[in-house]
């Protein structure tokens, strides 16, 4: 259980201020996985979420956008998120993005896995053809 109390002021709680998270919590945008860090390291947490918010503070990219790359990185294989994926998903319908935009997101997505066919496939001729080359030579 997260010791942060978000009605709680920082200064009043002993811990610095963490302005980002605790926006990032009122907006529903929290990872409740990031609590225990956020408790161990309330600064170095809030230093990386300042920095992982960027692309939504800066204005360079539109936030459809945003979020079509969000629903990217969290379907990845490499995260597979899926609190995550739904949120970015319902995110980027509210932003006007249209069903065709994020089932194409989703196939792209899935080339991050076709990874494991290009390293596991030539290893598995090279052993199919040690294989037979162990069962073509004489006893």
């Amino acid at each position: 259980m997260t010791t942060h109390d978000p009605s709680t002021s920082a200064a009043a709680a002993g811990r610095p201020p963490t302005p980002v998270v605790d926006r990032m919590r009122a907006q529903g945008a929290w990872n409740p996985l990031w609590d225990g860090l956020s408790d161990m390291d309330p600064v170095w947490t809030e230093q990386f979420m300042a920095m992982a918010m960027e692309p939504w503070t800066s204005g360079v990219l539109e936030p459809r956008f945003i979020e079509l790359l969000c629903i990217a990185v969290d379907a990845s294989a490499t995260h597979m998120y899926g609190p995550g994926v739904q949120r970015h998903i319902r995110a980027a319908l509210d932003l006007g993005a249209t069903p065709e935009e994020i089932l194409t997101v989703l196939k792209l997505t899935t080339l991050v896995g076709v990874h494991a066919c290009n390293v596991g496939v030539p290893l598995l001729v090279e052993e199919l053809a040690a294989r037979e080359k162990h069962t073509d030579e004489p006893n």
